[in-house]
Formats: structure tokens, C-alpha cells, sequence
């Protein structure tokens, strides 16, 4: 089976972390081989871009600045990370890719589509998530999962009404793209892990019989 590029989405405290974890144990029950990956991050040069574009500043960080920080990091992981794996048959796990910023600053920062289209051509070209898992869940209760991990980022310091329309942007996508699959991250745990192998085994069992 040709390698596959999988992602992982949510607002904080989704769950993004267990359902990597659930996809990295089915990987390995498959025996297919592959790597994880994060954004941003991935990368030396893109780990340095995380830190900053999360920290807090004594100047405020623009929306535009944000952005570009986010396409920077996705275009060192996807140069130097994740083409020379799919090239090599490798799969890719990746939390959070592309749909992120359509959410985030798209989304939440209100920053016109037809600017978030430019800048993902230029970074992605033709690369495009075989499968992406959304995890959706209200924000009021990510955040407050969030916060009980510890002390929050600039950005999940944001008011609520940011994460609401992250969400939205995030719901409009899912329901006009086949290859986003949505889990309500709002069940219980184990309803959640079943919805999530449940994806995992439709997408595989329509894979092997292309």
C-alpha cells in the first residue's frame, strides 16, 4: 500500500495526544511503517519557530506575523520531513497540519481565505492529508482540560470567542471535505476511542480495495 499521510486535529484539550497514541498502536497492529510529526515543529528551524510564535512578547504579535511564523515552520516539515518520507514509502502521522491555520487564523484571527489559499499553494503545492480526524469538541470544556495540564501558551491564553470561531471554521471545512472525519471528542472516553478506530478501519479497509 502506498504510504499515507494522516493528521490529527483539535482545539486544546481534544484529545489529539491519546488519539496519536491510538493511531501509532493500530500502525504498529498493521505493521506499517511511519514517522510522527508536529507543527509546528518538526524541525530544528521549525521547533525555534514554535517556541516563538507560542511565547508571550512585550509587543503584540500580529495576525499576519502569526501566520507566516505558521507557514514557515509547515514548509521546513514539510521540505526536509515529510515529502522525503512519503517518497520513501514511510507513512506520516502528523498532529495538527494545514487545517490548523484555516481554523486558528483563518478562523479565530479572521484572516481572509483568499490570503490562507496563497500562502498554502505556495508552501504545500500539491501536498494534501489522505486522512484528517478532527476532534471537536466545545471550547469551554478543551480549555478547561487544557488548563488542569499546566500553564497555557499565547494562544490558548485567548478569549473564548477565538476558540468559538476556530471551531466553526474548523465544522465548515469538515462538512465540505470527504477526507476529514469528525469524532465528538465530547463522549466518553472509550465512545471516542471507538470512533477513532472506526475511522482508522474504514480508511483502511477502502484503501486495500482501490
Amino acid at each position: 500500500m502506498t504510504a499515507k499521510f494522516i493528521v490529527i486535529e483539535g482545539l486544546e484539550g481534544a484529545g489529539k495526544s491519546t488519539a496519536i497514541a491510538l493511531c501509532q498502536n493500530y500502525f504498529h497492529q498493521k505493521k506499517v511503517s511511519y514517522i510522527d510529526v508536529r507543527e509546528p515543529g518538526g524541525t530544528p528551524l521549525a521547533e525555534s519557530l514554535r517556541d516563538l510564535v507560542k511565547a508571550e512578547h512585550k509587543e503584540t504579535m500580529s495576525a499576519e506575523a502569526e501566520l507566516l511564523i505558521m507557514y514557515a515552520a509547515r514548509a521546513q516539515l514539510v521540505t526536509n520531513i515529510i515529502l522525503p518520507a512519503l517518497d520513501k514509502n514511510t507513512w506520516v502521522l502528523a498532529d495538527r497540519h494545514d487545517l490548523s491555520s484555516q481554523a486558528y487564523q483563518g478562523g479565530g484571527r479572521e484572516i481572509a481565505d483568499e490570503t490562507l489559499t496563497a500562502l498554502s499553494k505556495i508552501v504545500l503545492k500539491d501536498l494534501k492529508p489522505d486522512l484528517t480526524i478532527y476532534l471537536d469538541l466545545d471550547p469551554t470544556i478543551g480549555l478547561a482540560r487544557a488548563a488542569k495540564r499546566g500553564e497555557l501558551d499565547r494562544i490558548e491564553q485567548e478569549h473564548l470567542s477565538f476558540f468559538q470561531r476556530t471551531r466553526a471554521k474548523y465544522l465548515k471545512i469538515a462538512n465540505t471535505d470527504d477526507s476529514i472525519k469528525t469524532v465528538d471528542a465530547s463522549q466518553n472516553i472509550d465512545t471516542v476511542h471507538k470512533s477513532v478506530i472506526d475511522v482508522l478501519d474504514e480508511f483502511f479497509q477502502t484503501e486495500v480495495n482501490k
